[in-house]
């Protein structure tokens, strides 16, 4: 199954359609399509909501990712889709538009992991991932530290995980508390835009001298923040004035100290994580990689401390089917068996390979930290 084919990737993991078209590494056209206004009137995504609008995207969104490219269905020689983990009818409707997909062709099918997506998507602005790399995801459900190797033959090693609420749902939760829209992290950087970053010292969570040196935990963040709203109630103006005393706040100060605080723990492990392992690239993907003040406080940490950083652009930050393309072409050029047209979802499944598969074996644990030069 090995060569040179066009990949049609699709992902439908939660609220976004999406269709990619990758072959050899390069992008050749992708489409998304967004059900995330259905859902902001509830302030999260509704499971059902979300599987009626890939029901009525999917197609469409296969067909201008095609006019994208200048393919018609023909030229597809395998087909990619996330089947886990994600939301369990949204997968549903994904797979099966892929397995007709494939089966019409008469091309093979590839069950790829949704986070694994968003690691090789770097891939397609930046060329082959180095081996080995470290990989920050930060997504809505997902906060993890990686080594990755070779992402379509190895196992990918987990170095630290989100303990309880991830970086997105986070964002997601603090926004509601302040009073701004969903989704979050697009609020609150707006938001923060014109704020004070040390207005408001938020916790840093997980970074004391005794805690698991690559694990995180935003919960008692949320937590601080909740408390701080329910002290200080910007009025109209966006200003807060607790009982007169000291400097006014803004609703703007509290949003960019929050996400300091968010930025400071996740550049602050990653690149503690290249230090200790000598990895010399970190790279920095999912939705919450599109944040700018992630993004420029990761550039600088890794200035100084000589890593090369590596984070694709926002617009493949979010979920889209690029990503689950590009995995799919690494599995089509290393010869890897595609799945049997029998396969299912699995709305849990944990990241261990990127190729999906029954009976997959333990997750990796971490190796030995490398010793440093004398």
């Amino acid at each position: 199954m090995s060569g040179s084919r066009v990949v049609l990737g699709i992902e439908s993991s939660c609220d976004e359609t999406g269709a990619g078209l990758v072959r050899d590494g390069r992008l050749l056209g992708h489409a998304v399509a967004s059900s995330m206004a259905e859902h902001s009137r509830y302030g999260g995504v509704v499971p059902e909501i979300a599987a009626r609008a890939h029901v009525h995207a999917v197609v469409p969104v296969v067909r201008q990712a095609l006019a994208d490219a200048g393919l018609r269905p023909a030229d597809i020689g395998a087909v990619a889709v996330t089947t886990g983990p994600g939301l369990s009818g949204a997968l549903q409707v994904g797979l099966a538009a892929a397995k007709g997909y494939a089966y019409s062709l008469g091309v093979p099918l590839y069950r790829v992991h949704h986070l694994a997506g968003h690691v090789a998507v770097d891939t397609l602005e930046h060329g082959p991932l180095p081996d080995p790399a470290v990989v920050l995801i930060v997504s809505g459900g997902h906060t993890s530290l990686l080594l990755v190797r070779d992402l379509a033959r190895d196992p990918i090693v987990h170095l630290g995980d989100t303990l309880d609420d991830a970086a997105g749902e986070c964002f997601d939760k603090v926004a509601r508390v302040l009073g701004l829209p969903y989704p979050g992290g697009p609020a609150i950087d707006r938001a923060a835009r014109d704020g004070d970053p040390r207005a408001v010292a938020f916790p840093r969570p997980m970074t004391g001298p005794r805690d698991a040196p690559y694990a995180f935990s935003f919960s008692g963040l949320k937590t601080a923040a909740a408390r701080w709203a329910e002290r200080h109630r910007p009025g109209r103006d966006g200003q807060d004035r607790p009982g007169g005393a000291g400097p006014t706040v803004t609703l703007a100060d509290a949003a960019a100290s929050f996400q300091e605080a968010v930025a400071d723990v996740l550049t602050r492990k990653a690149v503690a994580a290249c230090r200790d392992h000598g990895v010399g690239t970190l790279v920095v993907v999912g939705g919450v990689a599109a944040n700018s003040r992630v993004r420029a406080l990761a550039e600088q940490r890794c200035a100084a401390a000589g890593i090369t950083l590596r984070v694709p652009a926002p617009r493949l930050c979010t979920d889209n089917g690029a990503m689950i393309a590009a995995v799919g072409d690494l599995l089509v050029r290393s010869g890897a068996e595609p799945a049997p047209f029998d396969v299912s979802v699995d709305p849990s499944a944990p990241l261990e390979y990127a190729l999906l598969h029954p009976g997959s074996g333990a997750r990796a644990t971490a190796p030995a930290p490398a010793r440093t030069p004398a």
